[in-house]
């Protein structure tokens, strides 16, 4: 199941010392040959080993400076992390710095459809949010139209992790770019190849438009991606009928959709709720006349006022 992709890296020790919102309407893939450059600073990335290692029978006095030393290598790499996370914050011209996300929890929920999607047995869930108290977010984009190489400097410096959904009409430009995304730690998942409303296809149509694109993955990208998100958020039994017999196992929609100058939300209140789950796009200048740099920004500054982290997707799944 979702499980076995596992974390990419959770939270951070620091915490320790396509439109159409409101339609009934990642998940990490295999590890790619090459070891992403980077990933969020974390307790098993930079706790001292020697905490856990203490060798039995050994005299403590001969133990601790070792174990001392160890803590003091250890707050050095988090003040440089921290440090250059400011400086981070403010190149990009944030107005607060990102709150870092809370490790997430080690039992997994059990996904079921919500209320108003279509379900059945054998058919994967469709979610707009995930069950979870903790305060966090999900940044989601779709389909790979514009692939601004500023967006993956951003991501990298700030630490925010996405998941990305991939349509081949657009992505297949440059999959180099995509592969770049995913060494630095950042999923790539299902988003069908020529990005049409599945509900207007035949059952045979949609299977050929999913599994499809889970081919073309698979050679681009190195892996078989277990989530779907049918474009325009439009789909229907045999839309998750074709995504089950595909290898799919979930279809997260959305609760909220970012813009460089607004969030759509879904819900009245006009916040964030735990768990939600946020789409964006590929876009840039040429038709939100801002770049993916600017969405970003504005994201991230309104989750942080609303006390929100943004965490990542396959890490909750």
């Amino acid at each position: 199941m979702l499980r076995r992709y596992g974390a990419l890296g959770g939270a951070t020790i620091l915490a320790v010392v396509c439109s159409g919102v409101g339609l009934p309407p990642p998940f990490r893939p295999d590890p790619p040959d090459e070891a992403p450059r980077w990933r969020a600073l974390t307790a098993e990335a930079v706790a001292p080993a020697a905490l856990g290692e203490l060798a039995l029978g050994a005299p403590q006095r001969v133990q601790a400076p070792g174990i001392a030393e160890s803590l003091g290598a250890y707050a050095e790499r988090l003040q440089r992390a921290e440090a250059s996370r400011g400086a981070a914050v403010k190149a990009w011209k944030l107005r607060h710095a990102p709150l870092r996300a809370p490790v997430p929890p080690k039992e997994k929920p059990r996904l079921t459809s919500e209320p108003g999607h279509l379900t059945g047995e054998g058919l994967p869930p469709v979610i707009v949010q995930v069950p979870t108290d903790q305060k966090v977010i999900f940044l989601t984009i779709d389909d790979g139209a514009d692939k601004d190489p500023r967006l993956l400097d951003m991501l990298r410096e700030l630490e925010i992790p996405v998941s990305g959904f991939l349509a081949d009409e657009v992505a297949r430009a440059d999959y180099g770019y995509f592969r770049e995304a995913q060494r630095e730690g950042y999923a790539m998942h299902n988003h069908s190849i020529n990005h049409r409303e599945m509900n207007r296809l035949s059952l045979a149509e949609q299977r050929a438009e999913i599994c499809g694109q889970q081919a073309i993955m698979e050679k681009e990208l190195g892996h078989r991606p277990v989530l779907f998100r049918p474009p325009y958020g439009a789909y229907d039994e045999n839309t998750l009928r074709a995504a089950a017999d595909c290898g799919i196992e979930l279809v997260p929609l959305w609760a909220a959709e970012a813009f460089p100058d607004r969030i759509d939300f879904g819900r009245p209140d006009g916040k964030f709720h735990p768990g939600d789950i946020v789409l964006t796009h590929f876009r840039g200048e040429h038709e939100w006349g801002a770049d993916m740099t600017d969405m970003v920004r504005l994201l991230v500054d309104t989750a942080t006022e609303q006390g929100f982290a943004i965490a990542r997707l396959e890490d909750y799944l």
